[in-house]
């Protein structure tokens, strides 16, 4: 049950019912898991947090739900993968409509609700359990901000701007979900951080997308161990790194990035949400975050420019950070162009900028400027309807242009502190082979 995805966990109880011996993570685990009254009891027994959540039963339920539990909230139909048809909804009016669309592709079934974390940071945890010793094999900080499908956001392991004392009651947050399960091979955490706090988003009770990533950054063969945890061997069996003090010892950072294909499909938004849109991953690792973020990202299909001109259009929420980038690329020598808003923010900062049209503003406008060739790198974050509207040509044309681009802010400063690591290696990113970092001579895991 564990290496087959979310469809083995859908069929456990059919295949138990039908006398189908199941190895690892018993059945009432997988279901304790996965639901959802079952797994808020669980979490309150343990002390841990999850944002604010509902289980509406009926369509007529839902627009009260999310008042009681607040805008922005995340919005999906019950039992779905890949995150078919979520969306952050911000207001009652766009709710209402999205009720109706879910009316029309699922009927009046379950439809849950959770409250949405803005801004919050989101981690992977991947770990191996033998129902009585606990071992966390990764910690992986997504670049994006929580709100992004974990498929879709590059992630960092070890996390990259987290405290020590944060990773280690994350880990421990972990173990005590791994022993209340029962969990027999491997189990996946989806948290998110926000002002400090940790909140549970979600747990799977068996191998995640991550998991391949995670040993490769480690060096630790995950899925053959946990696959003879499931068969009875014990943790204790096997050489394994201290898991305590892994994520700090680790003299390497590798960074996963998503592979999309928006260019064969023109019709797809490249605006990054809770629906996975990604068909695949690179892998970036080197010494420090930034040039394993460069590597990753180039990896990926994707290119970094090294002078230009780059576009920075930000929400409100975003113009702290937005400064900030701004900042270092002027200090790389790069020249920026910004919509009003965004470009008299800067201004007011001391920072040189130029202004130009929306697309609606009137000719030459941003998308006449990126079509000239005039754009080398797009920072465009945006939320709500009309906005998201408004700004779809400028990711279109970014996408046909092979312009690089981001979509969100946490993904705009990692891509700057990349072509810093980058323009301060003038000979392009060092290549080492993955046995260099990890240390050939290290005694990982007794897998014989």
């Amino acid at each position: 049950m564990q290496f087959g995805g979310q469809t083995p966990l859908k069929l456990a109880h059919a295949l138990e019912q039908a006398g189908v011996p199941i190895i690892g993570t018993s059945v009432d685990s997988i279901d304790l898991a996965e639901d959802r009254e079952r797994f808020q009891q669980l979490l309150h027994k343990l002390k841990l947090k999850q944002p604010k959540n509902a289980i509406c039963k009926h369509a007529d339920d839902v627009v009260p739900a999310a008042e009681k539990i607040g805008f922005p909230v995340v919005v999906r139909p019950s039992y779905v993968l890949g995150g078919r048809a979520m969306k952050i909804i911000h207001d009652e009016e766009t709710l209402h409509h999205y009720v109706k669309e879910l009316l029309a592709l699922f009927g009046d079934g379950p439809v849950l609700l959770d409250s949405y974390l803005s801004d919050a940071i989101e981690l992977d945890v991947d770990c191996l359990c033998d129902g009585k010793d606990t071992y966390v094999a990764g910690v992986m900080e997504h670049i994006e901000e929580a709100g992004i499908h974990s498929g879709d956001s590059a992630c960092s392991l070890p996390p990259y701007s987290l405290s020590p004392g944060l990773i280690e009651e994350v880990q421990k947050q972990t173990r005590a979900l791994a022993l209340a399960l029962k969990v027999k091979g491997l189990m996946n955490v989806q948290f998110a951080i926000k002002d400090g706090d940790i909140y549970i988003l979600e747990v799977n009770p068996r191998a995640s997308r991550t998991v391949p990533f995670v040993a490769k950054a480690t060096g630790v063969p995950i899925a053959k161990i946990a696959s003879r945890l499931m068969a009875g061997e014990t943790l204790k069996s096997f050489r394994l790194p201290d898991d305590r003090t892994l994520m700090r010892t680790l003299e390497h950072v590798a960074v996963k990035e998503a592979v999309f294909p928006f260019a064969r499909f023109p019709g797809v938004d490249i605006l990054l949400g809770p629906e996975m849109k990604s068909t695949g991953e690179s892998m970036g690792i080197d010494r420090e975050f930034a040039s394993a973020f460069a590597k990753g990202f180039i990896a990926s299909g994707s290119s970094l420019p090294k002078t230009g001109t780059v576009f920075l259009s930000v929400k409100d929420r975003d113009k702290e950070i937005a400064a900030e980038i701004a900042t270092q690329l002027l200090k790389l020598g790069f020249s920026i162009i910004c919509t009003r808003g965004t470009g008299e923010f800067l201004k007011g900062r001391g920072l040189e900028v130029g202004i130009v049209n929306k697309v609606r503003e009137g000719r030459p406008h941003i998308v006449d400027l990126m079509k000239d060739g005039k754009v080398h790198l797009v920072f465009n974050t945006t939320e709500g309807a009309r906005s998201i509207a408004d700004s779809a040509s400028i990711r279109k044309t970014a996408l046909f242009g092979k312009i690089p681009y981001s979509t969100t802010i946490r993904g705009a400063r990692a891509m700057t502190q990349a072509i810093a690591a980058l323009a301060a290696t003038p000979g392009g990113p060092g290549v080492r082979p993955i046995q260099e970092y990890l240390g050939i001579t290290k005694k990982l895991a007794k897998t014989a």
